[in-house]
């Protein structure tokens, strides 16, 4: 199988397709066509890449190679999902917002516009596995506009990334994170300011200027 492209899929033009793609595929319970999947202009699907059924997907679309995106996302233009990602079904994301390989982003989860998920980094939501009620309960983080969370983070569920705020490289974030605040740890705690950042390579001012 070169790829597959099941019913009521609508891919814009001047996308590019690689071999051992699945897009529309229907999810437990639906039929092939139920759900209507769109992807708009100028997408690039890498091979292996797998798309549930019911996502609408905006222009510019990319995808590294083997990304799981599960059923009924809206997912916004300019997005780019890395390699061996896997984005879970019920998911808001924003225009312009990278995520990188092999993380994961749970169901009921928000990612706003301009935000960047660091490679490995692992959204969670769900407080009590297996619980008898925890489906009743699933709530992922928020990542609000121009938030970064760095490589091998763990957010847990409900927590509000703010905006323009940066998350240190393997920090375990328990607690919402205010805007424009520099956080890393295990628990994260807020350490500084966007504002206080200095570049180490002396190329520029300040990394981020604020908006």
């Amino acid at each position: 199988m070169k790829k597959r492209i099941y019913k009521n899929v609508t891919i814009g033009k001047a996308s590019r397709i690689e071999d051992f793609v699945v897009i529309g595929k229907p999810p437990r319970g639906r039929k092939d066509g139920e759900l209507a999947t769109v992807i708009g202009v100028g997408a690039t699907i890498r091979s292996g890449t797998v798309i549930y059924a019911g996502n609408k997907i905006g222009k510019n679309f990319h995808t590294g190679h083997n990304v799981t995106i599960r059923e009924s996302n809206h997912i916004g233009d300019e997005v780019s999902i890395g390699s061996l990602s896997c984005v879970e079904h019920n998911i808001k994301i924003g225009n312009a917002v990278r995520i990188h390989s092999q993380a994961f982003i749970p169901e009921y989860s928000r990612l706003e516009d301009k935000c960047w998920i660091g490679p490995r980094a692992t959204l969670v939501n769900a407080p009590h596995p297996l619980c008898p009620k925890v489906k009743e309960c699933l709530k992922g983080p928020a990542i609000e506009e121009g938030a970064k969370v760095g490589a091998n983070c763990t957010i847990l569920p409900g927590v509000v990334i703010g905006r323009d705020s940066l998350v240190g490289a393997g920090s375990v974030v328990v607690k919402d994170i205010p805007p424009s605040s520099v956080a890393a740890g295990n628990p994260a705690k807020v350490i500084k300011r966007i504002s206080d950042l200095k570049c180490r390579y002396k190329l520029i001012k300040r990394p981020y200027e604020p908006r």
